[in-house]
């Protein structure tokens, strides 16, 4: 990487990001699996242990606090067994939760994957209907304002679960209006809820949602021309810079309405891919706010996703991670 890592991550602890999306608590069930039950044809799990993490919005607060990034999430946090976990391991990770995230009438959001000797078994969902996660009641109060009007960047992470809607993205839209410098507007989109996604600074979707977003077929065998994918996103949603991540095959990188190129992966071991984009998004936002030009922002970013996905389960990205992967660098023959 050209630009000083040092230098970088010194301003990141500088920043003030905003996070606002979809607040779920990752559980790992931990175990071994050496016998089939007699009730039914299915493994007998012994647990070994219980571990819980943040996830949604809060892996992506997870990985920006992991970088030094004084950072605020915002979503709906629930009062009942399960918030007073995530509440504490969002505590542990220096993640500030916002005030405006207490919600009555819904359950915390909680994923549980069963794994079994680093293979997972499978993964029980628990959640509401997206109505009850909405956060319509809190955007005209002044401490939304102040935490909008405060921020460096606002990041938007929808995992589709309501808290991401039209309403939250016109009042961020008007709340910025009056702000000297307004902050960067960052969204990991998902394009089959059809939001209005105008006056974004960066979009990242996946392949597939790069190909729903142009219009184009998004089947896993569909074709993939980086030039025509580009324009149509920027025709149809004119972000100010586009970073598409198409998992082993790298990212691709648009700005001004064209391609710049794609930057080849740097995964040396792939374990889990869980939360890689949270990761990718989370580097992308501190590195654009502390004023890295957008190429080597994704440099930055594609170097932190290599490094995440060689954990198993949910794991986000730490300045200590990154200065090691740069000594090692540093290390090898050129």
């Amino acid at each position: 990487m050209a630009f000083d890592l040092p230098s970088t991550l010194a301003r990141f602890a500088e920043l003030n990001i905003v996070v606002i999306g979809d607040i779920m608590l990752d559980h790992y069930i931990m175990g071994d699996a050496t016998r089939i039950s007699p009730e039914a044809p299915v493994p007998v799990v012994s647990v070994a242990r219980d571990q819980y993490v943040p996830g949604g919005a809060a892996n992506v607060a997870n990985n920006l606090t992991g970088l030094g990034v004084p950072t605020t999430l915002l979503g709906a946090c629930c009062d009942d067994p399960e918030s007073l976990l995530l509440r504490k391991v969002l505590a542990e990770r220096a993640i500030r939760l916002s005030p405006l995230s207490q919600k009555d009438g819904a359950t915390t959001i909680v994923k549980t994957r069963v794994v079994v000797q680093r293979q997972q078994l499978c993964r029980i969902d628990r959640e509401a209907k997206p109505a009850a996660y909405a956060l319509d009641a809190a955007l005209q109060s002044p401490e939304f304002l102040e935490l909008i009007q405060s921020a460096d960047a606002i990041l938007f992470s929808d995992y589709a679960k309501g808290v991401v809607n039209e309403a939250l993205l016109q009042a961020v839209r008007q709340a910025i209006q009056s702000c000297p410098k307004p902050p960067l507007l960052v969204v990991d989109p998902k394009p089959k809820r059809h939001l209005n996604l105008a006056g974004m600074t960066l979009m990242t979707p996946n392949r597939t949602e790069a190909l729903q977003m142009a219009g184009f077929d998004s089947s896993p065998d569909a074709d993939f021309d980086d030039d025509a994918v580009i324009a149509a996103i920027f025709q149809a949603h004119n972000p100010e810079k586009l970073v598409i991540t198409l998992g082993a095959e790298g990212m691709l990188l648009g700005e001004n309405g064209q391609a710049i190129g794609r930057i080849q992966t740097e995964a040396r071991e792939v374990f889990d891919v869980s939360g890689a984009g949270d990761t990718v998004v989370a580097v992308l936002t501190a590195a654009l706010a502390s004023g890295l030009p957008l190429e080597e922002a994704a440099k930055l970013a594609n170097r932190a996703a290599g490094i995440v996905v060689s954990h198993l389960g949910t794991a986000p990205i730490t300045k200590a991670e990154l200065e090691i992967s740069r000594d090692i660098d540093s290390a090898l023959p050129h």
